[in-house]
């Protein structure tokens, strides 16, 4: 696989909703984007704030853009806060540096990324690694 498609972050969306029940989350909000940023699909499960979107995109285009999972850019901003302030700015704002973003790779290489929010953190990466997994891809949560 070369790209994400369509079809393919749906079924992300569909397994992490599905992960989401089976551990009886809250109502979670998911984001899949392409290797270069871009939004594929997003979808917020009746319940979930209003501002879930945006963290769920901020979560996945941190990750993307990055190169590493969100967890690991969290770990990052514990060290390295200004260095971390920094890129979000760069990312206009849009980097979420928390559990719950997850790099999508494919042969080694990075095709995407999902961002969950709705639950706890390490819920939501939970979420996002089994709906990966689900779709025969490589979850890299960093």
């Amino acid at each position: 696989m070369t790209a994400l498609t369509l079809d393919t972050a749906r079924r992300l969306v569909a397994a992490a909703f599905a992960k989401g029940e089976a551990l009886k989350l809250k109502p979670l909000t998911v984001a899949v984007l392409d290797a270069g940023g871009a939004l594929i699909a997003l979808e917020r499960q009746d319940g979930a704030a209003p501002l879930r979107p945006d963290i769920a995109i901020g979560k996945a285009n941190g990750a993307v853009k990055m190169g590493m999972g969100s967890r690991a850019l969290g770990a990052r901003a514990e060290q390295q806060a200004y260095f971390i302030q920094s890129m979000n700015a760069l990312c206009g704002g849009s980097l979420v540096p928390v559990p719950g973003g997850v790099l999508v790779r494919s042969n080694g290489a990075i095709v995407g990324a999902v961002g969950i929010t709705g639950d706890t953190s390490d819920n939501d990466e939970a979420a996002a690694v089994a709906a990966i997994e689900s779709v025969g891809l490589t979850p890299d949560a960093g």
